[in-house]
């Protein structure tokens, strides 16, 4: 049993690491680019953007870029509630892929300081994914895989994903509008309102 999981997990870290060699080799796309090619699906673009956020962590593809271009696409607003969207799509899409392939993980039963961790995941699930959402230093598909594999009840991780989001997907889309019609001090403002929205979060990173 034991070589059966080695194998396994070997097999999950290989594709992971072709994939992220794969995004930077291959994938290394401008946001500006990324605007252009949704632009050019007309009135469907807004839908294809939806669809290719949520498919976006079957291949690594970095969300921050996704998010810049949503921005550039749609404006603050409305690229925005569409990178919402997206974004808690393809956290969706993460945790089951991770449950499925890590059920053994999210059923063992731990001990110790392992166990109070995944029976307090399992009764403020919300709180902890909420938390970790608002806090920028964490990577987004490491807590949405992470996620599937411990005990955090599915809907709890999607509501405190939607709701965690949306203050770092609002400055990313501030960020990205502002880059469609340069001006210095529409730039400046959206620079320091996504290190402001970025940063606070972590005062509250011991808590």
């Amino acid at each position: 049993m034991q070589i059966k999981s080695f194998i396994k997990w070997s097999l999950v870290l290989f594709v992971i690491l072709l994939l992220l060699f794969f995004n930077y080799r291959y994938l290394n796309i401008k946001p500006i680019e990324i605007r252009e090619w949704i632009l050019s699906f007309g009135i469907l673009a807004p839908l294809f953007y939806i669809i290719v956020y949520t498919l976006r962590p079957l291949i690594l593809f970095p969300a921050s870029i996704l998010s810049l271009a949503g921005g550039l696409a749609f404006g603050a607003v409305w690229g925005t509630i569409l990178t919402v969207i997206g974004a808690t799509g393809s956290a969706a899409v993460a945790f089951w892929v991770s449950r499925k392939l890590g059920k053994n993980v999210a059923k063992k039963e731990w001990k110790g300081k392992g166990e109070k961790v995944q029976e307090q995941l399992e009764i403020n699930g919300f709180i902890y994914v909420i938390i970790v959402r608002l806090i920028p230093i964490f990577n987004f598909d490491m807590i949405s895989y992470l996620s599937g594999i411990s005990r955090v009840k599915f809907i709890q991780f999607i509501l405190g994903t939607a709701l965690g989001i949306i203050p770092g997907t609002f400055a990313y889309n501030f960020l990205g509008s502002s880059l469609v019609e340069p001006r210095l001090e529409t730039i400046l403002l959206a620079v320091g309102l996504f290190l402001v929205i970025s940063t606070f979060p972590l005062l509250f990173n011991q808590k």
